[in-house]
């Protein structure tokens, strides 16, 4: 019995080391076991919008809940220079203004965050995005008639989002875009200096900080001052836009290019680039087409944040927003904007 079991065991080994024998008998290595792509870091589009009033404490909250590895700040200056966490320039399509401050519009009828101070901006709502035409423009989200959400200064929303970090032991970290910095400072108004006072006052600034953060803008001027003036070593984002949005005076087509991405590098850690300039929609075979920017953004160096992903709000051909992010997850993006964090 004794020898039976010892001829089983050698067999085993045996069996067991063989292809690595053989392998090395014909100088080849063996081949290892494929790996899972590594998981996109998730970003909180506004918060988690697309179960909140974007931007709210109850978005940030939520997205912080769903352990979003980073929570996005628009930021934006007030009359009183005060930095506050909003997308737009302006109120009308996402606050009451109307109703709180009928008169105080431009001639062109808008009601602009700079014409207000802070605690003017307290007194109104945050309500759900509506459309062109005043109507809710994702139908089956939080109903623009309930709730009582409010202006978050960018202070505020660090606060929260640290606070949170602490008491739920999970490290959110923040991801701030400068708003239209160049039309802040036709106003003279530095919505990069103000912003940038913020972050240093919460320690943003030092060698530690105390949560990971990007910083982003459309406009490379910003990300180029940041180094130059601030001399930063916060990791700086290029969006890229289609030029057709004015977001900046800078030709994005040639910016997505491999020799426009390579220029970023200079200063750049990474680019955020729009799902519809990755994915192209469907071959004749049903398969997804994508272009060659996470390529050759990657072969530049550069991480690649892809926006927005948004469950309600799918590219055309895409069956299912699982499908989408796995798609992305495959083709080796670093991170993805979505207005919902959990799925």
């Amino acid at each position: 019995m004794f020898r039976l079991a010892m001829a089983i065991s050698v067999v085993l080994v045996a069996t067991m080391f063989a292809p690595t024998i053989a392998a090395q008998e014909l100088n080849v290595e063996p081949t290892p076991a494929l790996l899972p792509p590594p998981q996109p870091l998730i970003i909180a589009h506004r918060g988690a919008s697309g179960y909140a009033p974007e931007h709210s404490m109850a978005a940030v909250a939520i997205a912080h809940a769903q352990n979003a590895d980073f929570i996005e700040q628009d930021v934006v200056l007030t009359r009183d220079h005060v930095p506050v966490v909003l997308h737009d320039l302006v109120l009308d399509r996402i606050s009451n203004v109307r109703d709180v401050f009928p008169e105080k519009h431009r001639p062109n009828g808008h009601y602009y965050v700079m014409d207000f101070s802070f605690s003017e901006l307290q007194q109104l709502k945050l309500i759900e995005r509506s459309n062109k035409e005043g109507e809710q423009r994702y139908k089956k989200r939080f109903a623009r008639d309930q709730g009582h959400f409010h202006v978050m200064s960018l202070g505020q929303q660090i606060e929260l989002i640290l606070g949170l970090n602490r008491s739920r032991d999970h490290n959110s970290g923040l991801y701030v875009e400068f708003k239209s910095a160049r039309w802040h400072k036709n106003h003279e108004y530095d919505l990069v200096n103000s912003t940038m006072g913020v972050l240093a006052r919460y320690g943003f600034t030092e060698a530690e900080p105390p949560a990971p953060i990007y910083l982003q803008s459309f406009d490379p001027e910003v990300l180029r001052r940041l180094k130059r003036e601030f001399m930063t070593s916060i990791p700086l984002i290029q969006l890229i836009a289609e030029n057709s949005w004015n977001e900046s005076e800078v030709d994005y087509n040639t910016m997505r290019t491999a020799a426009g991405l390579e220029t970023l590098r200079s200063y750049a850690q990474g680019i955020g680039v729009w799902v519809n300039h990755v994915y192209l929609g469907l071959d004749e075979n049903g398969k997804p087409k994508f272009s060659d920017v996470v390529k050759n953004a990657q072969a530049a160096g550069l991480e690649v944040h892809v926006y927005t992903l948004r469950a309600d709000d799918l590219p055309e051909g895409v069956e299912s927003y699982q499908q989408l992010k796995q798609w992305l997850t495959e083709l080796g993006v670093d991170g993805f904007f979505t207005d919902f964090p959990d799925l």
